[in-house]
């Protein structure tokens, strides 16, 4: 069995948390397991319990909205969560849920290799980015950690609730994109 195929298989079968007892189904992450372009959110709703597949939902089809309005097909990225089950109510990740779950985002990071790595939201770049990251304020900005050039962008699910703030990630989106190009092109030089 490959590493990925093992990975997956150690996740849909974990209890580290009590979030097990809950889930319908292990939601993993979904799309292409060489992507260049890694994004992150927190934690699977309810949609994605019932398929298993992050990003489904109304904030998933607002986030395909977006990778299309840029030319980024979403086969081309991998998707996945710092959570793999879907916590009550939606409810923000518990910090011992995250300590629980996250060595299998960082397993599949290891795995994927991407370039860039935009975390969904403000829960996502507080884990991966810095602690006391304010999304308001420094969402679209760079940072690099671990050899990984990093993002964060709104959560999709936020622009539902506010889309007054959809023109500021369609900017984010559209940099996103040229710096994806941009490394692109070096690769090939």
């Amino acid at each position: 069995m490959d590493a990925w195929n093992q990975l997956f298989e150690e996740c849909k079968v974990c209890t580290a948390c009590e979030l097990h007892k809950t889930r319908t189904n292990c939601v993993f992450g979904t799309g292409n397991p060489q992507a260049d372009l890694l994004f992150v959110g927190e934690a699977p709703g309810e949609q994605e319990d019932l398929s298993g597949i992050p990003f489904v939902g109304r904030a998933g089809q607002l986030l395909d909205k977006y990778l299309y309005a840029v030319d980024i097909p979403r086969e081309s990225v991998y998707i996945a969560n710092i959570l793999k089950c879907r916590p009550p109510k939606n409810r923000d990740p518990l910090p011992a849920e995250e300590d629980a779950c996250i060595e299998f985002l960082r397993r599949q990071v290891r795995l994927i290799q991407p370039k860039i790595i935009v975390c969904l939201g403000r829960i996502s770049a507080m884990r991966l980015i810095r602690p006391d990251y304010k999304i308001t304020k420094e969402h679209g900005q760079w940072v690099e950690r671990g050899g990984f050039l990093m993002t964060a962008v709104y959560h999709p699910a936020l622009l539902l609730r506010d889309p007054r703030k959809k023109e500021e990630m369609l900017i984010d989106m559209k940099e996103i994109k040229a710096r994806l190009d941009a490394i692109k092109r070096e690769e090939t030089l």
